[in-house]
């Protein structure tokens, strides 16, 4: 699992799941299989990172995120363990490799354009999440506003679709992530507003109590 460096070009060790990793966004996994435990352990010795890539019945997507082991949560003593990963930079997958009894591939950065967010963007974003906080209860931190991919920082603390993560990974405007996170978090504001209700309503078996 070494580095091939050409013109960016590199290869990765990666961990194919049903679950998209973005940048700066931390996950629980548990390990099990012996050739993802092969990878991860080689990772934890070396310091190196691999590459979380979605993968389903379609297979693995060209776009994944490059992952760190944070934290070992757990060793059971048949190898298997629980760990904390945190999403890193962006990589585009040209094609898989072979030699390993782990995926790996030759991968190339994918890096975003000069075009930052708009103030009044940011300042609705926030706004947005703080009220879906309110909404749901969360303890979640509020990110500064100059928190650096602030997109990606919001993105990753609210439980969103594969598909939609698989879109702000793959682009490259921090002003368009922006514009698609604010949507995303009224979509979401919106879900816990009717599951709230619907929990209110459930409370009091559809029928107003007098006391």
């Amino acid at each position: 699992m070494g580095d091939i460096a050409a013109c960016g070009m590199t290869e990765l060790g990666l961990f194919p799941l049903p679950l998209v990793l973005l940048p700066t966004e931390r996950v629980p996994l548990h390990i099990f299989e012996e050739r993802y435990r092969e990878l991860i352990g080689e990772c934890l010795d070396s310091g190196n990172e691999f590459g979380l890539v979605y993968a389903d019945d379609d297979g693995l997507r060209d776009v994944g995120t490059r992952a760190s082991v944070t934290e070992v949560l757990a060793r059971m003593v048949d190898g298997r363990m629980d760990i904390l990963v945190e999403g890193g930079d962006r990589f585009r997958l040209l094609e898989l490799t072979a030699g390993r009894s782990f995926y790996t591939g030759e991968v190339v950065p994918v890096e975003d354009e000069k075009d930052p967010a708009e103030a009044k963007s940011i300042e609705r974003a926030l706004d947005l999440f703080d009220r879906l906080r309110e909404l749901t209860g969360s303890d979640v931190d509020l990110p500064e506003a100059d928190a650096v991919r602030l997109s990606f920082v919001l993105a990753g603390r609210v439980e969103l679709p594969p598909v939609d993560k698989l879109e702000l990974l793959r682009d490259v405007s921090e002003r368009s992530r922006m514009a698609r996170v604010c949507d995303l978090l009224e979509h979401a504001i919106a879900t816990a507003r009717r599951v709230r209700g619907a929990a209110e309503r459930a409370a009091t078996n559809g029928r107003v109590h007098l006391g």
